[in-house]
């Protein structure tokens, strides 16, 4: 049996495409004052988000970008095939770094699912933040999925069950390898074992640095963003993500968490003047 796609399975296990675009463009809006309709998708794999967002009226635009062909591949032949004929001419596909992408009048960019992670160096991430700050309009938001906390840097499995359209019960299994503290680098997996016992190990596989929320935050505005927020997921009352997310300056340490950086790009006119000697 030839297994199904490990992007349908990715999408399916990990993302939250609906929750993302109904959700983040509300805090684009209170930070902003301005609805959102042109959105930039950074490392968008098959372009999930990117396609829920142009379905939401014939106004909202969206681009993908990715440097892997396969996946690109998937993302029009897959996500971007499935949209209705005018929904298809609002969305698109690009194979480009997103250190170099300059295109934009964008009103809202983001790397989702700790992509980002990628970069190693602080050199990248901050060239990384002043791309996407010249991709943003004037009154732009910029948004960086992050996860941490000490459980998320010790070895650790978790599993789950997830119904995928077509497929079945899939077990789902997260997996933490080893960390390095120096580097703060570490190595991640994720294996899908199918209703038919069939086994894809290292479907997907990372190697990532696991940066600081505070580095973060301050790289953007070194990148020339005028404003830094965090949302921050609610622990429920065991302590683990609700799936609900505040603007937070402080919060309590958690084995694991996730959050938000939001950088904010002001219009000119709104920034504090500096006075002449």
């Amino acid at each position: 049996m030839i297994p199904p796609s490990k992007h349908l399975l990715y999408e399916h296990s990990v993302q939250s495409p609906r929750w993302q675009v109904e959700y983040l463009p509300q805090v684009h809006r209170l930070l902003t004052g301005r609805n959102a309709l042109r959105f930039r998708e950074d490392f968008c794999g098959s372009g999930k988000i990117a396609c829920e967002w142009v379905k939401k009226s014939s106004r909202h635009f969206a681009q993908g970008l990715d440097l892997d062909d396969e996946v690109l591949a998937y993302a029009n032949e897959v996500n971007r095939a499935a949209l209705d004929p005018k929904a298809q001419t609002r969305m698109e596909f690009l194979k480009k770094n997103v250190l170099t992408a300059r295109n934009g009048d964008f009103d809202w960019i983001g790397a989702f699912n700790f992509s980002f992670y990628i970069f190693h160096e602080r050199a990248q991430l901050l060239k990384y933040a002043r791309s996407a700050y010249r991709a943003l309009a004037s009154s732009g938001t910029f948004y960086l999925e992050m996860a941490g906390g000490f459980g998320f840097t010790e070895p650790f499995q978790d599993e789950k069950k997830v119904k995928v359209p077509g497929v079945g019960a899939v077990q789902q299994i997260w997996e933490q390898h080893g960390f390095d503290p120096i580097s703060a680098v570490g190595d991640y997996s994720i294996h899908f074992q199918l209703p038919d016992g069939q086994w894809l190990n290292d479907a997907f596989t990372y190697h990532w640095r696991i940066w600081a929320l505070r580095e973060v935050r301050e790289i953007l505005v070194e990148a020339g963003f005028d404003e830094t927020v965090v949302l921050w997921e609610k622990p429920n009352r065991k302590g683990e993500g609700s799936g609900e997310f505040e603007i937070r300056e402080d919060a309590e340490q958690m084995a694991s968490w996730v959050a938000y950086i939001v950088g904010v790009k002001k219009p000119k006119s709104r920034r504090p003047q500096r006075k002449r000697p």
